[in-house]
């Protein structure tokens, strides 16, 4: 009996027994569901407050976010080198303080390219 605990914990398992019992319970309660008996023509456009709202495609642009990326990857990167290289070893904490440098680095010229504009609108 032990082994059929160590299936049905094993994460696949899992995942496909909590995704039955929700999809079972969604088709029992589907009927409790509102559901309009005349549904409106324009249900699926957006409300605009009674004006007709041209269509027009949105651009995304993605100037802002990148650097912000780039920031949050650099520093969490550093703060795992150093909260995980061991103190034992001198080497190690040499190669560790290079790293730390050169995210300081790629820090400064991130910012740096922020402030002369490269990266904002």
């Amino acid at each position: 009996m032990q082994t059929l605990y160590n299936i049905i914990f094993l994460p696949p398992v899992a995942f496909f027994i909590v995704m039955a019992a929700t999809l079972l319970l969604a088709w029992i309660l589907s009927p409790l569901a509102y559901k309009p008996k005349n549904p409106p023509k324009d249900g699926t456009k957006a409300y605009a407050c009674g004006e007709n709202v041209p269509k027009h495609r949105i651009q995304i642009n993605y100037t802002q976010f990148f650097p912000f990326a780039f920031f949050f990857t650099i520093l969490h990167m550093a703060a795992l080198m150093v909260t995980t290289v061991p103190t034992s070893n001198l080497a190690t904490f040499f190669i560790a303080f290079i790293y730390i440098l050169g995210a300081l680095v790629g820090l400064l010229i991130l910012l740096n390219r922020r402030e002369i504009g490269h990266g904002s609108d």
